[in-house]
């Protein structure tokens, strides 16, 4: 079980990564974080990390941040369920991650742990929890998004098969504070929490706590089995249930009106073609709705039998959230 020592830590500007880094330092890791010139730090204010500026994208980048660790997280991805080039999600999540991988076998590192996604994983008919026993072909994977994180995993999963200690956790739907950008779910829950969204489609998620997410990837660094995956979820919950709890938080009155999927279509294609235009990411997407057929429903019940792993329920996590971004001047 590998002790604290100094990681190299990407992603340390994004939402899942700002909440490792600070479970990182919280336990006496010495974290070097690998990011952007542009990308915002300020929400890091108070952590303990050693900056290096630097494009994921670069080899160079990579292997000088790689010099000296042990230890690496990689938490970075391009999180965007929309592109006006989708291939350019697909480039991005590629390229770091083999960029990552290559460095950190090349380094010899003693651990990796890989933020991979449930979104790599099938989901279960009528609503059934899936497991990490049930990987997504490639060719059946919804949107750009999907695409880059299954076959970023398959990837690792080679790099592993070449000698890379390295160990895969797959968050669910992560929310709670800090999620500066905000991330696509994060969104929904500001429009919600502002009465912007009067209806819903019959869908669900697995909504966890952004710090369980991290505690998750702590425990997989220190326990996880080398080239096994581990799902790092919360509850099940139906959109339904997810709005009334945004309502309920902030003394609004919930959406009532469920609608079919197919009158949404026309308002996702007038949403893509605003975004096409003003450079914004729609908050409704064809891709969006193409997966909201299934129910995103998962069960953590290896993690918490291997790693310990535990997560609070949602509804605190929604609650953080909100606070947050009450906070932050989201929700003006």
């Amino acid at each position: 079980m590998p002790e604290p020592g100094k990681v190299l830590l990407t992603g340390a500007s994004g939402f899942v990564g700002s909440a490792v880094a600070r479970k990182l330092c919280h336990r006496g890791f010495s974290v070097r974080a690998l990011v952007r010139p542009a990308s915002p730090t300020a929400h890091l204010h108070g952590v303990d990390l050693e900056f290096v500026r630097g494009d994921l994208r670069d080899p160079d980048s990579v292997r000088k941040a790689m010099c000296g660790v042990r230890g690496v997280f990689h938490v970075a991805a391009d999180y965007r369920l929309w592109a006006p080039d989708p291939q350019e999600i697909v480039r991005n999540n590629m390229l770091s991650t083999t960029n990552v991988m290559q460095e950190a076998l090349r380094a010899g590192v003693d651990r990796v742990v890989y933020t991979s996604s449930v979104a790599t994983l099938v989901c279960r008919p009528v609503g059934a929890p899936s497991d990490e026993t049930m990987p997504l072909d490639e060719g059946h994977a919804i949107g750009a998004y999907k695409r880059s994180k299954v076959t970023a995993e398959r990837l690792v999963e080679s790099m592993i098969a070449k000698g890379l200690p390295a160990v895969i956790v797959n968050p669910s739907t992560p929310i709670g504070p800090c999620d500066v950008r905000p991330t696509p779910t994060g969104r929904i829950i500001i429009d919600a929490a502002t009465g912007r969204v009067p209806v819903f489609v019959d869908t669900g998620l697995n909504m966890v706590h952004v710090d369980d997410v991290a505690d998750g990837h702590l425990a997989a660094f220190e326990h996880g089995r080398i080239g096994e995956r581990y799902i790092l979820g919360g509850q099940n919950a139906h959109l339904s249930e997810i709005l009334a709890e945004v309502a309920r938080t902030v003394g609004r009155r919930p959406p009532r009106i469920r609608i079919p999927r197919a009158s949404v279509v026309p308002i996702a294609l007038i949403a893509e073609m605003m975004a096409r235009r003003n450079g914004r990411e729609p908050l409704i997407t064809l891709d969006g709705l193409r997966m909201s057929k299934n129910r995103m429903f998962f069960t953590a019940a290896k993690a918490e039998r291997e790693l310990g792993y535990s997560a609070r329920p949602y509804a605190e996590a929604i609650t953080d959230a909100i606070n947050w971004f009450r906070q932050a001047g989201y929700l003006k």
